[in-house]
């Protein structure tokens, strides 16, 4: 969809995205096939094929702004705003709309699947925390020893990208519940330079961190997913 705001056709998956989104719908298509063969007098079926939909749009939607947010991003090579012509700056303001929109996503995708996997794992881990995100429903499958290869896994990709995710969620933390997140470098650069013009947020960095944190999401719901399959045919 969004590609089209670059003279582009519209993307066609592949590589791990599209191994990812194959897996998603291969569940779909499972839970599809045995409500229809009457197998879901309690309705949760219909609840994993409908919120396995939702993951399924975030998951397109999460790729489609970190695709804009690089492509905008690569047209600003001004080391500061202050230096920017008017157009700089409008691909600027672009590049910060679509990143801050996707590494919010990147944290709503992890938490809709701790919702998701919480209820079909049979965790019950809103007994621990009334608002769980996806981190503490891993902890609590690490702490009770369940379905230890799928926790290993998952365990395994939190640690393999523990330090562009804290970066990711420096920043998401300070646009939910502070200021803008693009703003907190000039605020330190008030402190550090008053009156300089104020240097510009390391773009390269945050783009290589969102590519990151989108591939961990990706692996992320592929193991689950891959998983939930096995469940869900016993």
């Amino acid at each position: 969809m969004l590609r089209m705001l670059f003279g582009e056709p519209p993307r066609k998956p592949e590589g791990k995205l599209l191994e990812t989104m194959q897996t998603m719908e291969r569940l779909i298509a499972i839970v599809h096939k045995q409500i229809a063969e009457n197998h879901d007098l309690d309705h949760k079926l219909r609840k994993y094929e409908v919120w396995t939909q939702g993951l399924l749009y975030s998951l397109d939607e999460l790729e489609q702004s970190q695709y804009a947010a690089r492509k905008f991003g690569a047209m600003v090579t001004s080391a500061s705003v202050g230096a920017m012509s008017p157009e700089e700056l409008l691909n600027y303001h672009r590049h910060v709309y679509y990143d801050k929109n996707a590494f919010i996503r990147v944290f709503s995708i992890l938490d809709k699947l701790g919702t998701l996997m919480n209820d079909l794992l049979h965790l019950q881990t809103e007994r621990l925390k009334a608002h769980f995100s996806y981190f503490t429903v891993l902890r609590s499958m690490y702490q009770r020893n369940a379905y230890p290869e799928l926790t290993r896994a998952l365990t395994k990709l939190k640690d393999d990208y523990k330090e562009p995710m804290a970066r990711l969620r420096k920043r998401r933390n300070a646009e939910i519940h502070y200021m803008n997140a693009e703003l907190q470098d000039d605020l330190k650069q008030n402190h550090d330079a008053y009156g300089e013009l104020h240097k510009l947020e390391n773009l390269a960095q945050q783009t290589d961190d969102l590519a990151q944190g989108i591939q961990m999401v990706m692996e992320i719901l592929l193991h689950t997913f891959e998983h939930a399959i096995r469940q869900i045919r016993k």
